[in-house]
């Protein structure tokens, strides 16, 4: 992403807030994708065909302003991803939590 940005001198614009409004919009395009589908019939269908297809488009554009943002910020996504899971798995232990939907605190 890095070079493709500057390839294109886009960096100028690839501020935190242009990439988080930027990578919002991708998620407001991929949610709405899924808006009006039926909770319990929508994975099927975005196994297959147009919208199978769109859902790969969006979930790339989620994917390459994330991995963006991490770069101009400085932050190692895997690295962080691995800290935030292993503090996941202490809050929420598996013999504890097993089938059920964690409460917010």
């Amino acid at each position: 992403m890095r070079a493709f940005t500057e390839e294109r001198d886009w960096a100028q614009f690839h501020d935190p807030k242009s990439l988080i409004l930027a990578l919002t919009g991708e998620v407001g395009e991929l949610a709405e994708l899924f808006q009006w589908l039926p909770a319990d019939t929508a994975a099927n269908r975005a196994h297959e065909g147009h919208l199978h297809q769109r859902a790969g488009e969006e979930l790339a554009d989620v994917l390459l302003y994330l991995v963006r943002l991490a770069d101009v910020l400085n932050i190692d996504l895997a690295e962080a991803a691995h800290r935030k899971l292993a503090g996941s798995s202490a809050r929420f232990p598996a013999q504890e939590v097993h089938g059920q939907a964690p409460e917010k605190s």
